[in-house]
């Protein structure tokens, strides 16, 4: 599984690049074979200091992607897992079903 930070406009920390990774490594116990992630964080409105986190998940057929605005990196990272965990827990029964 390859995991790739992209921070556009601002340097991300290596604390914040640390969580990013230990939660997308989470993602591996809903599925086997994910083989990229793509994590891309900006900030859509630099006054409201919105920050965005967007989360693109490659798996051998398919491309299930998550993304979250809030206050904060940890907390829009937290929630756009969350959103892919569902994506793979009903990606997988959907393959267990086919092959019954």
């Amino acid at each position: 599984m390859n995991v790739k930070i992209t921070s556009r406009k601002f340097r991300a920390k290596d604390s914040l690049k640390e969580f990013i990774n230990k939660k997308v490594s989470s993602l591996e116990k809903f599925h086997d074979e994910i083989l990229d992630i793509d994590v891309i964080l900006s900030y859509t409105h630099q006054k409201d200091s919105i920050k965005s986190a967007e989360i693109i998940l490659k798996v051998p057929g398919k491309t299930l992607a998550g993304s979250e605005e809030s206050e904060d990196f940890n907390k829009s990272v937290d929630i756009a897992v969350k959103n892919l965990e569902r994506q793979l827990k009903k990606l997988k029964t959907k393959m267990i079903d086919k092959k019954r």
